[in-house]
């Protein structure tokens, strides 16, 4: 059981790294623009060696940013809910902790994914056709492999559950 739950845990920080600095970094997509190769985050767009503020209120973006930022707060909430899930408080044996951070992981890799797809989709349909020489960038794949690093924490944080349940039903062997 424990097993589990330190490789959920170690899944679960290093998904989370992964979800700010995807989130925080410009390398979302890169392209070339008037000879010269620019790329672009959430945040900003640097064209020429110069970063400016994304100060435009596109619908997209701000579905993206909120998406990703609620993913990592929930994947720190399910990490607090790991760590926890290590002690033996006897006020909450009717509250499950791995249970709960297996939740919370999974919550993370929905709002990861909605955040992805959201930007893919958008990227693809009107700003692929926008700018004919462009490709999706490092912080963009940084944020699929978060998404694979949540849900495989949500997995063995609900393993390490289903191993507690079954060892609760059936008695200390």
């Amino acid at each position: 059981m424990h097993s589990f739950m330190g490789g959920g845990l170690f899944c679960a920080i290093v998904g989370n790294i992964l979800l700010v600095v995807s989130t925080a970094t410009d390398y979302w997509m890169q392209y070339r623009l008037s000879g010269s190769f620019a790329h672009q985050g959430l945040w900003r767009y640097c064209m020429s060696g110069k970063c400016y503020m994304q100060t435009d209120s596109i619908a997209y973006w701000n579905a993206t940013r909120a998406f990703m930022i609620l993913s990592a707060m929930s994947c720190f909430a399910g990490i607090i809910a790991g760590i926890l899930s290590f002690a033996h408080f006897s006020a909450f044996e009717r509250f499950n902790r791995s249970f709960a951070a297996g939740i919370m992981f999974f919550v993370s890799t929905l709002f990861v994914l909605l955040a992805m797809a959201i930007y893919t989709g958008v990227t693809v349909n009107f700003l692929g056709k926008r700018f004919g020489d462009w490709r999706f960038s490092w912080s963009y794949i940084l944020g699929w492999v978060a998404l694979l690093m949540t849900f495989f924490a949500g997995i063995f944080y609900m393993c390490a559950y289903r191993m507690h349940e079954c060892r609760r039903v059936t008695g200390p062997r």
